[in-house]
């Protein structure tokens, strides 16, 4: 019965996803709300311009939707959803005011720190009130550490990680949109093996949300998500990790996203200290691109890597 309630909810979750599109596409067009595409970027990339973003409301609606339908009203239930929802609701101000207002920048950076900063003290909040347990699993041994109150710190950590490190893959068409259903589809699997049916069904929601969402956002994009998909998607991420109390597997599980975090830290890093930058362009996607890599080459290399990283993990907690 858990097998069919997972498999009902994606299959709605991406039927609305799918229905959606065709609504929110031509309203965000007619209310020109049109992606700004970086000068310095990849030449390829100009011809994008004007395409509709914000699209990430599609994949959050859906995911909602069927969500609300499926999940009973636990304390996990309010976890995933301030994680998600709630840094979805930074990423479209973020959005918005980029468009609205002109500025390229959207939120400033206080701004948009504070926000995830205050829904991560909300969901801190709702994982002491629940009693969550405050150890840490180590991954495919049989160790485990109880960090007491320095837990909650870690936890702001994580969905900062989690969420920035998410918005970094959002360069391509369907990259995200890609990686992370695998991802998701990963956490699925974990959360069934861990009894968190919550979060199992929520993951199976967001595999849904996504996947509908690729049918427009896959090349050539019509939509892209904008940072309310990918802030959104991060939280949420973050969310079921914590909650699956796979926090360190987050890691490998996200091993594109980390990739793509590690490679913009070291380009600035590097920049920096030797005035040399180590790639063409970041986030590494970028890299690639200029390196006469066609963006679907990209794209399609990084969903297989992403796949290999979900199969690793899921090898490593001996789910196989």
């Amino acid at each position: 019965m858990d097998m069919m309630i997972i498999l009902f909810t994606l299959g709605v979750s991406f039927l609305l996803a799918a229905l959606l599109g065709p609504i929110c596409i031509p309203l965000l067009k007619r209310m020109k709300f049109g992606q700004q595409i970086r000068t310095d970027g990849p030449q390829s990339h100009l011809k994008k311009s004007g395409t509709p973003t914000m699209g990430g409301i599609i994949i959050m609606l859906a995911l909602l939707i069927a969500f609300l339908n499926f999940a009973d009203k636990t304390a996990d239930f309010w976890v995933l959803l301030t994680a998600s929802l709630g840094f979805g609701l930074v990423g479209f101000l973020d959005d918005y005011i980029k468009i609205v207002f002109k500025r390229s920048l959207g939120l400033t950076a206080r701004q948009k720190l504070f926000g995830q900063l205050l829904f991560s003290v909300i969901v801190c909040a709702l994982l002491y009130q629940m009693h969550h347990s405050t150890e840490i699993i180590v991954p495919g041994t049989s160790w485990s550490f109880d960090m007491g109150w320095f837990y909650y710190p870690f936890v702001v950590i994580i969905l900062f990680a989690a969420s920035n490190s998410v918005n970094f893959t959002d360069g391509l068409d369907g990259l995200l949109a890609g990686t992370s259903a695998i991802a998701f589809g990963a956490f699925t699997i974990v959360a069934l093996q861990v009894s968190a049916y919550g979060s199992a069904i929520f993951s199976a929601a967001m595999i849904g949300a996504v996947l509908g969402f690729l049918i427009y956002n896959a090349y050539p994009a019509k939509v892209f998500m904008g940072d309310t998909g990918s802030l959104g998607i991060g939280g949420g991420i973050a969310a079921v990790a914590i909650l699956t109390k796979m926090e360190l597997l987050l890691i490998l599980i996200g091993g594109i996203f980390v990739l793509e975090m590690l490679s913009v830290i070291l380009q600035v890093g590097s920049f920096k200290l030797r005035g040399k930058r180590i790639f063409k362009m970041s986030p590494i996607h970028h890299h690639f691109e200029l390196s006469g890599w066609s963006e679907w080459r990209v794209v399609s290399t990084f969903w297989a890597v992403g796949l290999v990283f979900a199969v690793l993990s899921l090898l490593l907690i001996r789910v196989f």
